[in-house]
């Protein structure tokens, strides 16, 4: 599970004044939860790619409107699940949403059929997953795979803090009821 901690030291003030290797260090560190939080939303590869790349984009260029160095992660996530809402309404929702699963990396410490078994279990979470409205798909993965607060996804979505919740126990409520019905 990726985690993206809030109080390590970035080099965001360095980005700031435009130093190369801090914003070299700040993709190392973002890309790849950037790009599994996003992948699990868009559920296309090169839509995915495109996203995290526009999102370092649009993060260099308005990296000084960001208020506190501190929440730079919150604000990136923010950045792209607002790109992600504007490639939905560019592109055609039911090719953005398409029924794609992710292939997993193996754990070569795993027995051979423990691995089938987990990579099933996380096939079948993503299927359910993948019946939930964009919303709430959204506020499952910050809040359980990312690890965000509800007010950090709040300011991430855009959403108030008890829309955020609403989502949240929604998800969860139609997650068991998919879970009852099959």
């Amino acid at each position: 599970m990726l985690v993206v901690a809030e109080h390590e030291h970035l080099p965001v003030q360095q980005a700031r004044a435009g130093e190369p290797e801090a914003w070299n260090a700040l993709f190392r560190r973002y890309q790849l939860p950037l790009y599994v939080y996003v992948f699990e939303l868009a559920r296309d590869e090169q839509s995915s790619l495109d996203i995290v790349q526009e999102t370092f984009i649009a993060a260099a260029r308005h990296i000084g409107s960001l208020r506190d160095d501190e929440k730079f992660g919150g604000w990136l996530f923010g950045i792209a699940h607002q790109k992600f809402l504007q490639s939905c309404r560019k592109q055609n929702r039911a090719a953005a949403l398409r029924d794609e699963l992710a292939a997993a990396p193996p754990d070569l410490d795993d027995a051979p059929d423990d691995l089938l078994i987990r990579q099933e279990q996380e096939a079948q979470f993503m299927s359910l997953l993948n019946q939930l409205p964009p919303p709430q798909r959204s506020v499952l993965l910050l809040h359980f795979i990312e690890d965000f607060s509800l007010e950090q996804i709040a300011e991430i979505t855009g959403a108030p803090t008890g829309t955020v919740k609403s989502r949240l126990h929604y998800a969860k409520r139609a997650l068991r009821q998919i879970l009852e019905d099959t």
